[in-house]
Order: C-alpha cells, then sequence, then structure tokens
C-alpha cells in the first residue's frame, strides 16, 4: 500500500487524467465499489478519500479488492489468451476453491502451459492470483471491522451463501455450530514491510505473520483444528498490545516484546523456536549452530522446517537463522524482508 502522501496525490491526478504513462505503475482500490482499477479505467471518478493505492495488483487483491470489469486491469499491458481470461473466471465464480491438477485436467487444460501463460500476462502464477483473491475475502473483513453483508456484497457474491463458504472455509465455523468451539480474534496491522495479521484472544497470541505469506491459510487452518477454534475480524487487549510493540520495534524504540504467546507445535519444533527467542538483536546463527545446541548435529532440514513452521513472525525470530556460509538461507516472508530485518536489527544495535 502507497503510504506516501506526494505520491499519493500524483496517483490520483494520474487517475483523474486518465493518463496512459501510469498504466501498470500503481493500481487504485475504490473503497466504495470494493474493485481496483489502472489508471486510464473509464468508469466515474472517486473521490480522494476513496482511495487506496498500491504497487502491485496482488496487494490489492490481498486488501479484497476484486479486478474492475471495466478496465480490467489485470490485462495490461497484454491481450488476454483464452485460457487464462477462462482461468480468470473461474476464480471469479468460486472464489473460495483450491486449485489443483485435477481440476485443470478436468477442464481440459495443461496445468505447466496454463502457470506459464498466466505468469507471462499477470506476472504472478494462477496459484497466486487464486490464492489472494481467496485470502483477500477474509482479509478485507479484518482489515476494515465491516458487518458481514457489506462485506459478501463488496466481495462480489449475490448471495449470503456464497460469501459464508468463502470465508468460513478460512476462518473456521460461526460459533453457534458449537458450544465447545473456541472463538479467536483477528485484526489487521499495516507494517512498513507490508500488511500483517494477528489472531489472539484476551490472554495470549497465537499468530503473527505477513498477509501474503505462502501457506498462511494452511497456518490458519491447524491453528483452527488444534484449538476447536474459529476465528473472526475484531481487536482484543492482546492484539493492540502486539500492534503497539510492532510500531515499536519498526522505530526502533522497542526494548523486548512482552506480548504473551503461546507456541502451538510438535515438541521438536518448540525447542527450535526456545533456541530462537535466545538469539540476540542484531546478531545471527546458522542452522548447523542450532543443530549443535540442540544435540541433533545432522538436523539442519527439520530445523529448517521448524523455522518455516514459525506462526510468530519478528516474535520468535526466524530470521536471525542464515546459512553456514553467510547466504540467507530461506525464510517464509520472502528474502528481501528477511535482509530487511537483519539490516534494521543491525541498526538498531546502533542506534541504542
Amino acid at each position: 500500500m502507497i503510504t506516501d502522501e506526494k505520491m499519493k496525490h500524483a496517483y490520483y491526478k494520474a487517475l483523474l487524467e486518465r493518463n496512459t504513462a501510469f498504466d501498470g505503475i500503481f493500481f487504485a482500490g475504490i473503497t466504495t465499489t470494493g474493485v481496483f482499477c489502472h489508471a486510464t479505467c473509464p468508469a466515474r471518478k472517486p473521490k480522494y478519500e476513496h482511495c487506496i493505492f498500491y504497487d502491485t495488483a496482488e496487494e490489492a487483491l490481498l486488501s479484497g479488492f476484486r479486478p474492475c470489469k471495466r478496465c480490467k486491469p489485470l490485462s495490461y499491458p497484454r491481450s488476454i489468451p483464452e485460457t487464462v481470461q477462462k482461468m480468470v473466471e473461474l476464480v471469479e465464480a468460486e472464489p473460495e476453491k483450491r486449485w489443483s491438477d485435477r481440476d485443470f485436467s478436468e477442464l481440459g487444460i495443461h496445468s505447466a502451459t496454463a502457470r506459464r501463460q498466466f505468469k507471462k500476462v499477470y506476472g504472478m502464477t494462477f496459484v497466486q492470483f487464486a490464492r489472494a483473491r481467496r485470502m483477500g475475502i477474509a482479509m478485507k473483513t479484518i482489515k476494515n471491522g465491516e458487518k458481514i453483508i457489506d462485506t459478501q456484497l463488496d466481495a462480489g457474491y449475490d448471495s449470503s451463501s456464497g460469501f459464508h463458504d468463502a470465508f468460513t472455509k478460512i476462518m473456521g465455523r460461526k460459533p453457534k455450530q458449537s458450544k465447545e468451539l473456541k472463538v479467536l480474534s483477528a485484526d489487521w496491522i499495516d507494517t512498513e514491510l507490508g500488511p500483517m495479521m494477528s489472531v489472539a484472544d484476551d490472554d495470549y497470541l497465537y499468530l503473527l505473520e505477513f498477509v501474503d505469506r505462502r501457506g498462511l491459510e494452511r497456518e490458519i487452518e491447524r491453528l483452527r483444528n488444534r484449538l476447536n477454534a474459529q476465528i473472526i475480524p475484531g481487536k482484543t487487549k492482546i492484539s493492540e498490545q502486539i500492534k503497539a510493540e510492532l510500531q515499536q520495534y519498526f522505530a526502533q524504540s522497542l526494548k523486548a516484546f512482552k506480548t504473551p504467546f503461546i507456541l502451538m507445535g510438535s515438541d521438536f519444533q518448540k525447542s527450535v523456536w526456545q533456541q530462537l527467542l535466545m538469539i540476540e538483536r542484531g546478531e545471527t546463527t546458522s542452522y548447523k549452530e542450532l543443530g549443535t545446541k540442540l544435540e541433533r548435529p545432522n538436523a539442519s532440514r527439520a530445523i529448517g522446517n521448524a523455522n518455516g513452521a514459525n506462526q510468530l513472525a519478528i516474535i520468535v525470530p526466524c530470521h536471525r537463522v542464515i546459512q553456514t556460509n553467510g547466504g540467507l538461507g530461506g525464510y517464509a516472508g520472502g528474502l528481501d524482508r528477511k535482509q530487511w530485518l537483519l539490516n534494521h536489527e543491525k541498526n538498531y544495535l546502533k542506534k541504542n
């Protein structure tokens, strides 16, 4: 999301003037209609305060906006092959669906060809697109705290049953379906590295992740199953605490995270995460060194998998684990974020 006021005004001016030089440079989410457009959209122009600007279409999708049917922002700057157009229509018809190779075969589409064509046109894979559209439904509700019916209409559904199918497949069953069901609250947190989502109750934080993290849906699913929980949009004293602490962290004024949290995983995963919590800010360790400390010197791969299963980004600092040769290794939030966090924490030490 674009936050620089000067840039936002420049983009809004381009939107009003339908300036072709800005097509593909930004995407404008229109809060009153729930769609996003590119600069030359012929539709009636919204007020400035109703526009949110994004660098990429994926960001707009994850924020819950759907592609405008008039300007078709996802088609810029290329025409769309028939196969790709068909795939987009299928996602819009059933955005809650998780696609597999079998689904492509049943449609008479070769999955590899479809993926290649889709990425060529949109700069993201079909799986990324479908996931972003799917997660956007849930994220829009979490971000804005809107009434269910309003979100349903903005998401493009004609009936409440369609919306509930999409939302509850990610966030769980409705509370009235089980007296034993635990209810957790999900909140949206804007950060310098992109939006994050927290999941908490009034006592503990259970999940803190970047909204665009690959595998986030499965993390949510595992959490729901372990706790027999449903996740609803909302704020708690814990979600407010972690939001405030993250603001301090990015401002380099936080001494330590004090938000109470619960680690949800196997005994081995928990042992890895406990070691991560001992790595001082501004320092790094290697997968091999972690294995030695855990008395599992040959468990680098397992340790890497445990890092990938970490559900508390930044708090449990898996970004501080690098390869023995100094390479970054992996990071579920993306290597650019990992490098940024490491640089941020080194500067943190210099400042403090």
